[in-house]
């Protein structure tokens, strides 16, 4: 059946939204935080830990006053001694470095690595630690956002933790697929500010974070409006929110990479209304799993999206963690936030939500060319599963708000 929406044949290449000329344009597509954004970002894509972590480490390398590093998993392995010796190194030259980890995500973190940290100066803080007396439901909340800041200047976010998981296999890696954003500009010291809200929550020691009016903008033909959208104390729905707007504003596409994809009933509803109206609505999942149960009850979603014309595409190789999202051209979004309900009730989440056409086409790009290895699933060979399939999918799928 043809599809509404542009071409995504491996080697096509993809044109601009060429209707889409101001940023009033992209507008159209934000929720209401979105419509916060402001101009002068530069927004860089990196691509899997190959280009995410050089990066980090050259922006720690260059820090002169502060690194403010968080993420859920710290491992000790050799991309968790590789930053740490990164760290050290700067906090031996007088910069004030302070590492944030989720102590569930970092389950296992040896007292040694930890130990390493704080003698060469890192003030090092554990999110929410595991002590007898917490309430289940505090202790399933969990910090799973990843956020660099090095001087109130430059911010990276996304998808990747610090392990081993995301190196290339050069170096012992998994070369599991993920995105993260290099970024300048004034949403940078939001990131700034979502650290200390969390760092000072928590009960790290108090320091003065930069001023919220130093938001610099950055100059240049590539910039790109931009803000920061996050799940936090009180603000269970904001990221949802945002989804909601951009899919029920969509005219042509709806290209979404998630790898821990179970939606709540309003999200599978959107993009349901969104197929049957013509826009061309493709999904990029695992194929395998670092967490079975979560792929089975994903798969229990197939069966509706597949009847409305959505097409889903399985990622066959090593596994893919990727949190991502681009409409129409427009409106695109980097972040940790999975459409599951434990990011949508649980955890503190962000995503970069990038109101611009020129990185939009970039991200459709880098959707094309994650397509390549796919196979797509078809209708016709899913309604053949197994009835032991989708048995287990369909109990996982009860379960789906503890997942």
């Amino acid at each position: 059946m043809p599809r509404a929406g542009l071409a995504l044949l491996s080697g096509v290449a993809i044109p601009r939204p060429h209707w889409l000329s101001t940023p009033d344009d992209a507008l159209a597509y934000a929720g209401p935080l979105g419509r916060q954004a402001q101009p002068g970002h530069r927004c860089q894509f990196l691509r899997d830990g190959a280009e995410t972590y050089p990066a980090m480490l050259a922006a720690i390398a260059g820090a002169r006053h502060t690194v403010h590093l968080e993420t859920y998993i710290l491992a000790d392995d050799t991309v968790g001694r590789i930053f740490a010796g990164a760290l050290l190194e700067r906090a031996r030259a007088g910069v004030r470095v302070r590492v944030l980890y989720d102590a569930v995500g970092s389950l296992g973190l040896a007292d040694d690595y930890l130990a390493l940290l704080r003698d060469g100066g890192v003030a090092v803080l554990a999110y929410r630690p595991l002590r007898l007396g917490r309430s289940l439901r505090r202790l399933s909340r969990r910090n799973h956002r990843k956020i660099l800041v090095v001087d109130g200047a430059v911010g990276f976010t996304g998808g990747l933790n610090i392990s081993l998981d995301y190196a290339t296999p050069a170096i012992g890696g998994k070369g599991w697929r993920d995105t993260h954003l290099r970024v300048t500009g004034p949403l940078v010291a939001d990131l700034e500010r979502m650290f200390w809200e969390v760092w000072h929550h928590e009960g790290g020691q108090p320091y003065r974070r930069r001023p919220a009016d130093a938001r610099e903008t950055v100059a240049g033909p590539e910039t790109s409006w931009a803000t920061v959208v996050e799940n936090t104390f009180g603000k269970r729905s904001s990221i949802r929110r945002e989804y909601l707007a951009a899919m029920t504003a969509a005219r042509t596409s709806i290209y979404i990479a998630n790898a821990y994809f179970v939606p709540d009933r309003g999200t599978l509803k959107a993009l349901l209304r969104a197929a049957r109206r013509g826009v061309d609505v493709r999904l990029l999942v695992p194929e395998r799993s670092d967490v079975p149960i979560v792929l089975a009850a994903s798969q229990h979603c197939y069966r509706r999206l597949l009847d409305a014309g959505v097409r889903i595409f399985e990622w066959p190789d090593v596994h893919m963690h990727a949190k991502t999202a681009v409409v129409d051209g427009a409106w695109s979004v980097v972040g940790s936030f999975n459409l599951d309900y434990m990011s949508l009730r649980q955890n503190l989440e962000l995503i970069v939500e990038i109101l611009d056409s020129r990185f939009g086409h970039i991200m459709q790009r880098e959707f094309v060319r994650d397509l390549a290895p796919c196979s797509e699933v078809e209708l016709e060979r899913w309604k053949r599963r197994g009835w032991w399939r989708r048995l287990a999918s369909w109990i996982a799928y009860r379960f789906r708000r503890w997942m």
